[in-house]
């Protein structure tokens, strides 16, 4: 395709333009002869006319910005897409029990994002706020802890005969606290521990070390072949936990600790303690759902320690790449997470075990092929 070239006086480099530019230039060029700006040329030879490039640096000013921008526009909307396909694969994957991590190592190889790697490391974890608050949206009336309900006049009776420090702290609690949301809320944050103790301190060297493609490759394949087992293992057993009020704390610390896991790339964090709650005795829908709340402070945590890694200095490109990709990902989340919620109710986790299987040996083909060839 023929483009054309126009000097840039400031910096002595030429730039291509679109063949529309270009014409409109000559057109306001039209008494200068076409060396001034040569259509079809290479855009790296030099202008040797003096005058016409004088005349051409009249117009530079009020022009060379248009083009400028225009190159810009270009740009913006082809990361625009990229931002977008990025949100999406988040969306679908952080759900689904079969890794981002993986998912986002084959569409970084085929997508080159254009920005600085700190601020791509930035975007990858931040975008999954998208998909906490799709969690948080879904399930508000399972997790908002607070109400507003008259306390009944026996329960009143009561509470008048304790000291007033505590007649004013428990009547708070009976008049605006849902004490099972509380409760749940608590078991979510013992499940947590594990992560906090084990995990934290050792997460910048596991993902130096770890976050590679052969690593991702393994773990896709290994926690397949998991899945299908643990699934051929439960058919012959009978949930003991069936709601999350009957999970114990003693339960909840036990899938925390499966959660550590997922600190290896390709692990899948919602694959990980999904096999954790079913391995201890609850049901497919109430490991889900319990993946689902325990994602809410372990991405709070680790977008917010990114960020202060990072520091709050944004670009406003950066700052449309990060709103596009969060609400990208909101949305794609919350038809994934009903999806899975439909999909777990007349199946089990073995189609996404073999799932992880093929694209395991797929990325360890791959990159295996063209380092090869490479």
């Amino acid at each position: 395709m023929l483009t054309g070239s126009i000097l840039d006086l400031q910096t002595g480099e030429t730039e291509d333009v679109s063949p529309v530019l270009f014409l409109l230039y000559r057109k306001l060029l039209r008494n200068v002869p076409i060396k001034a700006a040569k259509f079809g040329q290479n855009p790296k030879e030099r202008f040797t006319n003096r005058r016409n490039c004088n005349i051409l640096y009249k117009f530079r000013e009020k022009f060379w910005i248009k083009i400028k921008t225009e190159r810009k526009r270009n740009m913006s909307v082809l990361e625009f897409i990229k931002v977008v396909i990025l949100g999406i694969v988040e969306g679908i994957t952080e759900w689904l029990p079969i890794s981002s991590t993986g998912h986002m190592i084959l569409v970084d190889e085929f997508i080159k994002m254009d920005m600085t790697a700190e601020f791509k490391e930035f975007f990858l974890v931040v975008i999954q706020l998208g998909a906490i608050l799709a969690v948080v949206v879904l399930y508000w009336g399972k997790l908002w802890p607070f109400y507003i309900r008259q306390i009944p006049k026996k329960k009143k009776a009561q509470l008048a005969r304790k000291n007033p420090a505590a007649r004013i702290v428990l009547t708070f609690v009976e008049k605006f606290c849902d004490k099972d949301k509380w409760i749940l809320w608590f078991k979510i944050l013992v499940a947590c521990i594990p992560t906090i103790v084990i995990a934290l301190p050792f997460n910048d060297i596991i993902e130096e070390k770890f976050n590679n493609y052969v690593v991702v490759a393994i773990a896709l394949i290994v926690y397949g072949v998991i899945f299908i087992l643990i699934e051929n293992y439960n058919k012959k057993r009978k949930p003991t936990c069936t709601s999350l009020e009957d999970m114990s704390f003693g339960t909840a610390f036990k899938i925390g600790i499966f959660q550590v896991l997922s600190v290896v790339p390709g692990t899948s964090r919602s694959g990980s303690t999904i096999i954790g709650g079913i391995l201890v005795g609850t049901s497919r829908t109430v490991a889900a759902e319990f993946t689902f709340f325990l994602a809410i402070p372990v991405m709070f945590g680790a977008s917010l320690l990114k960020l202060v890694k990072f520091g709050f200095s944004f670009t406003p490109a950066e700052i449309l790449t990060l709103v596009t990709g969060v609400v990208v990902a909101f949305f794609v989340s919350v038809i994934a997470i009903k999806f899975l919620m439909g999909y777990i109710k007349k199946h089990d986790f073995k189609a996404f075990g073999w799932y992880r299987i093929i694209l395991g040996i797929l990325v360890l083909g791959y990159f295996a092929g063209r380092n090869f060839l490479g």
